[in-house]
């Protein structure tokens, strides 16, 4: 069993360090098996998600010299989710999680995306000075 969890720690972890590589992988993967764009995107979208949060957060951590990050990406995801919630309160007079969790977790990824980009550049300019 611990062979196991260590096993699943390298993977992910060998993965979170470039999760755009995991996005064009599991999107050949999944375009190869069901020979569907759409939900191929929306597969890599969804796996390159919970790759980028381990990554943005390390990147955070160290860019900051903190150990937030990962409290700053559950406050953002759990915002996001009561704000649609709301919304859709509001608008429809009932809630679905299910959709809400997944408009949250896809627009988390650009989000996700758009941080890694920008702390991978901040980090390497703080080692090259």
């Amino acid at each position: 069993m611990q062979l196991l969890k260590e096993g699943f720690a390298y993977i992910y972890a060998a993965l979170s360090v470039m999760p755009f590589i995991s996005f064009v992988l599991v999107w050949f993967a999944v375009y190869l098996i069901k020979k569907d764009k759409k939900l191929a995107v929306a597969r890599s979208m969804d796996v390159s998600t919970a790759l980028l949060v381990g990554s943005v957060t390390v990147l955070y951590n160290e860019v900051f010299n903190s150990t937030f990050g990962i409290y700053l990406l559950l406050l953002l995801f759990l915002a996001g989710f009561g704000l649609l919630g709301n919304m859709q309160h509001r608008k429809k007079g009932r809630i679905d999680a299910k959709r809400i969790f997944r408009v949250v977790w896809r627009m988390g990824f650009l989000g996700l995306s758009t941080a890694y980009v920008m702390l991978s550049l901040v980090y390497l300019t703080q080692i090259l000075l």
